[in-house]
């Protein structure tokens, strides 16, 4: 009983993390790999529980997007082809690799994320007001985040949110709004093909759907009455708490 209520109170508190800036996928993995799940059975079943919870954030933020269709698709097509690519990079590499490549990964982000203020003004020198040209790099970035996104869900919130700050985004609940419509796109993508290679603890993954829905919902709605500077604070803090945490591991 404890085991059940532990994981479905960890997807809780993912769907929350994920909802607001990413990094759910550090309390969902490690209470996995806890109760014994081998590292990319626990990515996998990690990613196929927390698609749900995707959904209920990116229902709480839907207003913020209302209309921008053409930033829906240009966060869709790349996210799809992307998140299935990472999936099957992920089962190719193996339980070792994935666990040494992965802490690196994540404090890149993070750096990304706290330097996407000078990077943006170096970005709009070269690219001036070409919307075409913005629309482009953000779909060329989108496409690598969504490869990485599918090797290993962590921190892609992060990644996102950088790169939507970078191509000129400043609307923090716009884009919350855009980054978990994405993230479904590409988790539902990579746990199409985790399913298909076997790797998803089903008994794991339901019981902790229901958590991450309420949690990302709950959160979602909640993030308004928060200061934006508190919540990017939060996202640097998760990043560098879960680059360190998957590096000890590694070890």
């Amino acid at each position: 009983m404890f085991m059940w209520i532990g994981l479905v109170a960890a997807a809780a508190i993912a769907g929350a993390m994920n909802a607001l800036a990413g990094g759910g996928t550090l309390v969902t993995f490690p209470s996995l790999l806890a109760f014994g799940v081998a590292p990319v059975a626990a990515n996998a079943t990690s990613t196929v529980a927390l698609v749900p919870g995707g959904i209920g954030a990116f229902w709480g933020f839907r207003r913020d997007v209302a209309g921008d269709r053409r930033e829906l698709i240009a966060m869709t097509i790349p996210s799809l082809i992307g998140g299935g690519l990472g999936a099957l990079l992920v089962l190719w590499v193996g339980n070792r690799t994935f666990a040494r490549v992965v802490p690196w990964l994540i404090y890149g982000a993070t750096l990304l994320f706290v330097a996407q203020a000078p990077i943006r003004r170096f970005i709009e020198r070269r690219l001036g007001e070409a919307q075409h040209r913005r629309l482009a790099l953000q779909v060329v970035m989108q496409f690598v985040i969504a490869i990485y996104g599918g090797f290993f869900g962590a921190g892609m919130g992060i990644l996102m949110l950088a790169m939507l700050g970078l191509v000129g985004h400043d609307n923090l609940s716009r884009m919350n709004g855009l980054k978990n419509f994405a993230g479904v796109a590409i988790n539902l993508t990579a746990a199409g093909i985790f399913v298909a290679g076997g790797q998803v603890r089903w008994p794991f993954a339901l019981a902790m759907m229901g958590g991450s829905v309420a949690g990302g919902y709950v959160s979602a709605r909640a993030s308004r009455r928060v200061n934006p500077a508190w919540v990017r604070a939060f996202v640097v803090v998760i990043g560098v708490v879960m680059g360190t945490f998957t590096l000890v591991k590694s070890i």
